[in-house]
């Protein structure tokens, strides 16, 4: 039996969202707890599945905060390490009038940047059923040199792989290594999360169909599921492509967090199912669970604190 549902790894940073103007017409910032790794983390722990972080923070106020939240959200700390020099990574979320957002990094460099190899708890590596990754925690060597270490001690536990790129053009040096990093993601996982916007950028077509055949073909994933934001969501596996309705709200706030929720969904539905032999009504069940569980996260700023229980998700289905 293995400790724990899901480990991630990854960036554990503050998304600073501006959510009002002062009297003298500034923009007035919010501190919210973020990272699309703990976030998946955070929604997984609201599924009432078992969680743990791996990842590095600054020895200082905005550190002690996040590391103080997991533990709120029932995300277990002990992969968690503290940088006594470097900083805690800091980003601004710049929010457009449809939801959607850009970011801006305060990380040159971040303290996630610089996890170093034995610093790993191996035996949250090795205790875990699933082990969940982005490109983030490879832009730079140290940190990448450290998650393929963390994948392959994983994957040689029995782990089930799960990738979400999460592409951030500005936060590499060159879209070039952008897209190595993410080639590497899609050779060694089982299971990918992936966006039209990162389907487009890594086989030049705005076509999730043709785009996702490909990444089949090439790398034969077993189970990947695509989102597409306002048009909904798809799965695809063993020959077969799934559709999930998009579930949209007038009350949408900024998008910051709605993949990262679609993700943990899908990965408690990979917990509960397996990789192989599905079911096509239940995947849909679990496409359309995930799109709506997404879409509440829209109305609520920041991501990591605010995400839904199952009953709130059922209710509005």
């Amino acid at each position: 039996m293995k400790q724990f549902d899901v480990v991630a790894l990854g960036e554990l940073l503050i998304d600073f969202t501006r959510n009002s103007i002062s009297n003298q017409g500034n923009g007035l910032f919010e501190a919210n707890p973020g990272g699309a790794p703990c976030n998946v983390l955070a929604m997984l722990s609201k599924l009432e599945r078992k969680t743990g972080f791996i990842g590095k923070v600054g020895k200082d106020f905005f550190g002690e905060m996040l590391a103080d939240v997991l533990k709120e959200q029932e995300i277990h700390t002990d992969g968690l390490v503290f940088d006594e020099k470097i900083p805690t990574t800091l980003a601004f979320v710049h929010t457009k009038s449809d939801g959607d957002r850009s970011f801006s990094f305060y990380r040159n460099p971040g303290a996630d940047m610089m996890l170093q190899k034995d610093e790993l708890n191996l035996e949250m590596l090795q205790n875990t059923k699933v082990f969940h990754f982005g490109t983030l925690s490879m832009t730079d060597e140290v940190i990448e040199e450290t998650t393929k270490s963390a994948i392959q001690i994983a994957k040689n536990a029995g782990a089930i792989l799960s990738f979400d790129p999460n592409l951030r053009p500005p936060l590499w040096k060159n879209l070039k290594l952008a897209r190595e990093k993410i080639e590497y993601g899609l050779s060694v996982c089982d299971v990918l999360k992936i966006s039209d916007n990162e389907i487009e950028f890594m086989m030049g077509t705005k076509d999730i169909e043709a785009g996702v055949s490909r990444i089949i073909d090439e790398y034969q994933i077993p189970f990947i599921c695509a989102t597409m934001g306002k048009n909904g969501s798809k799965a695809f596996f063993e020959g077969k492509v799934v559709d999930g309705r998009p579930f949209l709200r007038k009350d949408t706030i900024e998008t910051t967090g709605a993949g990262d929720t679609f993700c943990a969904c899908m990965l408690d539905y990979i917990l509960e199912n397996g990789l192989v032999h599905h079911n096509v009504c239940k995947v849909q069940e679990m496409l359309e669970f995930a799109n709506v569980a997404a879409s509440l996260v829209t109305t609520r700023r920041g991501a990591l604190r605010v995400m839904p229980t199952r009953k709130e998700v059922l209710s509005l289905r």
